[in-house]
């Protein structure tokens, strides 16, 4: 445990101090640790055979580069891009306005409403929020929203992007976790609703406390809405037959992601939005998110590596058993770790820096790894809207320059209590993640 948790001190080090990308950080602690464990020594390190190591790593390599199952993150990716590419995010806020601008807030409402949609299908969080500025902003800002209420619902909605099915960070964990992805998409659909409905209530908060912050838009006509409906139909109707299709047992979610990503090229080409030059940028672009996702990946699995070898999980395990607590409470440890490391760590970081450590501890204490990986997810996007870090916000804060990053953080603050107890109703009432993995294959 001693040796585990240096080499925990030694990445953070390397992360924080040294500027090493965490993909690197972790393979480098986890192949010297590895080594270590093998009896590498500093007077014996000139004559040491790295022969152990060396295979730990390249097996690992080998292995996630060869996994069938993974295929399913650049096709995911590449469905995101191509939606992205065609346009969908303004027919999304158009149909969402059409039914809630009219409302105090209204325009907030519907940009909540359509980051939900459009991160159902992009996957993205950051992604997400920047597409949304620049479809949101420039309405909320003609009928006179206030900066701090349009930029923290584009914000705190494209959080969603993480959560709702089909997301790359609910693969990531399955895979590194061997839980199961079509349990984990079913469990994320229940949470990722409450966090809309949540999220509308603290725009609903913000308006009562000073209703100049959202005034009213314009209200349309029930023809009007059903015209705004029409530009969604073919996204809906993708959306319903992947999930749907993953839920019911008809696709494997490799084989969904597969079916999404030429349903999603079938629509970009419907709505002649691609061209030769946009086509070579979208597969471009989902090469390199593929590639930095599965460098992240080899790194995290060589780190997992070196810890379950330093025996790190088992240890905690008999710690927390030897301290005679309950295992909600061990939960709750594991929470407000989560809540400091993001005020310093990114999402995605976060997570695969943790989930080696602490799955074992919370399937060791009887928890369903589901669950927890839920749970996990929407702590996760608590960090994307938190100071200092808060990614969704420095997005913003990019493409928007004239709005200050204090003045996001300012108004995101409702957005974040909501989710704080979006994650204790989760945590303490287990059945809203788990109700649909049960009835859909348990």
């Amino acid at each position: 445990m001693t040796i585990a948790l240096i080499g925990f001190a030694i990445l953070l080090l390397l992360i924080i101090v040294v500027r090493i990308p965490i993909a690197f950080s972790m393979g480098l602690v986890g192949f010297g640790g590895f080594a270590v464990l093998q009896g590498l020594t500093l007077d014996n390190i000139a004559d040491f055979r790295w022969t152990a190591s060396l295979s730990m790593a390249s097996k690992r390599i080998i292995d996630t580069a060869q996994e069938y199952s993974l295929s399913v993150i650049p096709l995911f990716i590449l469905m995101g891009n191509l939606v992205t590419k065609s346009g969908l995010s303004q027919e999304l806020y158009r149909a969402s306005y059409a039914f809630l601008g009219h409302k105090k807030g209204g325009l907030s409402m519907a940009t909540v409403v359509a980051c939900g949609g459009f991160s159902a299908i992009c996957g993205s969080s950051l992604a997400t929020s920047a597409t949304m500025a620049k479809v949101a902003m420039p309405p909320m800002r003609k009928y006179g929203y206030a900066d701090s209420l349009a930029t923290a619902s584009i914000a705190a909605g494209g959080t969603l992007g993480i959560l709702i099915p089909p997301s790359v960070i609910l693969v990531l964990y399955g895979l590194m976790t061997e839980t199961s992805i079509r349990e984990l998409f079913a469990a994320g659909f229940i949470p990722g609703f409450i966090g809309i409905l949540m999220y509308l209530g603290a725009v609903k908060f913000t308006v009562w406390r000073d209703p100049s912050t959202g005034p009213c838009g314009d209200k349309m006509s029930w023809p009007e809405r059903i015209s705004a409906m029409k530009g969604v139909w073919g996204v809906l109707t993708l959306f319903t037959v992947v999930m749907g299709g993953i839920y019911i047992g008809i696709f494997t979610p490799t084989e969904a992601a597969g079916v999404g990503a030429g349903g999603a090229f079938i629509i970009a080409l419907a709505r002649k939005s691609l061209t030769i030059l946009t086509l070579f940028e979208t597969l471009s672009d989902t090469a390199r998110t593929t590639t930095m996702l599965f460098t992240v990946l080899i790194g995290a699995l060589i780190f997992s590596d070196f810890i379950n070898r330093a025996g790190l999980p088992s240890d905690l395990f008999a710690l927390v058993s030897g301290l005679d607590v309950s295992p909600m409470l061990v939960i709750f440890a594991i929470l407000a770790i989560y809540i400091v490391l993001g005020m310093v760590f990114e999402s995605l970081s976060m997570m695969l820096l943790t989930v080696p450590i602490f799955y074992p501890l919370v399937q060791s204490l009887g928890f369903d790894l589901v669950w927890f990986g839920i749970v996990v997810v929407v702590v996760t996007e608590i960090s994307l809207i938190t100071p200092p870090v808060g990614m969704n916000v420095f997005v913003l804060s990019a493409v928007l320059k004239d709005v200050k990053a204090g003045t996001i953080f300012k108004g995101v603050t409702p957005f974040w209590c909501a989710d704080i107890l979006r994650l204790l109703l989760i945590t303490l009432v287990a059945p809203i993640a788990l109700a649909l993995p049960i009835w859909l294959y348990r």
